[in-house]
């Protein structure tokens, strides 16, 4: 069984590990890293147009990265740790393709998963994406995860995804907020 503390170890020296959400079964990197996030965009096989969130262990956390306010702020108390990301305008500068740089956006999310949360206390934010290939069926264990990507990822925290499905997604940059996609929580 692979610890927490090997994953966020991983994390910190730029690898891709694998985790599970209560929603898909995830891959991700340090979103700080540009190698380790271009490795990510690498092992998916991801268009370099299509960018890639972030999971964070908390509200506070999120507001740390994007700007979690009014509205957002509102919808991440009702709905976080939960199946829906936020798009918000970014904090920081993170490495290409880690949310929208021509939007200037990031989207943001509490999993509600005892490991992954665990993980992300330990190393902060990371750049998450589903586990498979780009345009493949999303993984829903560390199983799965194993059999897409063997090797390639270097730690997989044991794991079922209990959601089955992607997150929504809120665009909460503007006036109005935007469902993006649909998902278990509706908007």
């Amino acid at each position: 069984m692979t610890s927490r503390v090997e994953a966020a170890a991983a994390v910190e020296s730029g690898l891709v590990v694998g985790i599970p959400t209560d929603t898909v079964y995830g891959v991700g990197a340090d979103p700080l890293n540009a190698a380790a996030v271009a490795r990510l965009f690498e092992l998916k096989g991801r268009p370099a147009h299509k960018p890639i969130g972030l999971l964070v262990a908390s509200a506070q956390q999120a507001s740390v990265v994007g700007l979690v306010e009014g509205r957002a702020a509102e919808l991440a108390a009702e709905h976080w740790p939960g199946a829906m990301t936020l798009v918000v305008r970014p904090r920081v500068v993170m490495a290409d393709w880690v949310g929208d740089a021509q939007s200037e956006t990031v989207g943001v999310r509490v999993p509600d998963h005892p490991a992954a949360l665990d993980l992300l206390e330990r190393t902060g934010p990371m750049a998450v994406t589903s586990a498979n290939k780009s345009g493949g069926t999303e993984a829903m264990s560390d199983v799965e995860a194993r059999a897409a990507f063997g090797d390639e990822v270097a730690v997989y925290l044991e794991g079922v995804c209990p959601g089955g499905a992607a997150s929504t997604v809120v665009d909460a940059t503007g006036p109005r907020l935007r469902v993006l996609r649909a998902g278990p929580i509706k908007i």
